[in-house]
């Protein structure tokens, strides 16, 4: 068994959950959803995917092959199904699903480029190593900047899921899309952007902790609070590899920005 981190991990562990959820519902699970079309036999697969690449990241023989399956199938999703589902049916979920997928992918690329082999470096030279870490970072940062401002679309909404014992709820939410926004931009041009990785990482996590977490302990039955836990764990394992991919970096770093790459 070769474990990186701590991130990696959780990483395979959440993977590996949603795997689980995913063959016991025999539905679909928040990660892959919404789709526009039902389709059973593609629910399952995805699920078979998740927990097959989940435990092959846990074994040192498995764990390069395991994240090629795993890449390059979370990237197919996002090109061949929530890319179009952007267009084809323009609402939040859709973009915000992609945005998911893509923070999800460059969580794997991380770990990609760590696991590479040398057969990798050299059929895959763009994917793997430094151009392997920026592409994955790019994906990551544009992918925050919506999150953040779905919490102005959706400010009350996002008020009501702060813990009632904090006050001034509508300014936590104005507070964390405003951290969202800033943090995918300090990715994008690489100001601050180990810091930002490591605060976004915080933030997800603690809301997992304070928002969700409460709710499941409580014994709800929604299925919607219980799939927004499932993304909220799912998001707090992305979050915490892509911020393991700066460390050795010093925490104000002003490198080179990827938006005029």
């Amino acid at each position: 068994m070769r474990i990186a981190s701590v991130g990696h991990a959780i990483f395979a562990a959440t993977m590996i959950g949603n795997g689980i959820l995913g063959l016991v519902k025999g539905d679909w699970v928040s990660l892959w959803q919404p789709i526009p079309h039902n389709a059973p036999v593609l629910a399952y697969l995805c699920a078979i995917i998740s927990l097959i690449t989940g435990i092959g990241l846990l074994w040192q023989r498995t764990t390069t092959t395991a994240l090629r399956v795993l890449l390059a199938w979370l990237l197919l999703w996002l090109l061949l199904v929530r890319v179009p589902g952007i267009f084809l049916a323009p609402a939040v979920d859709y973009w915000w699903a992609a945005c998911m997928i893509a923070a999800m992918a460059a969580a794997a690329w991380v770990l990609y480029v760590w696991f590479a082999t040398a057969w990798d470096r050299q059929r895959l030279a763009f994917a793997t190593g430094d151009s392997g870490l920026r592409i994955a970072r790019v994906l990551y940062g544009v992918a925050l900047i919506p999150f953040g401002i779905a919490h102005f679309l959706y400010l009350q909404h996002t008020a009501e899921l702060v813990p009632a014992w904090l006050p001034w709820h509508a300014a936590w939410a104005y507070l964390t899309g405003c951290a969202f926004i800033v943090a995918g931009l300090a990715v994008l041009i690489g100001v601050c952007a180990r810091l930002a990785a490591v605060l976004v990482a915080w933030q997800i996590g603690m809301f997992t902790l304070l928002v969700w977490v409460p709710i499941v302990a409580a014994g709800t039955k929604d299925a919607f609070q219980w799939s927004e836990t499932v993304v909220s764990v799912t998001l707090t394992a992305g979050a915490w590899m892509v911020a393991e991919s700066y460390r050795g970096l010093p925490w104000l770093a002003a490198g080179r920005s990827y938006l005029a790459q």
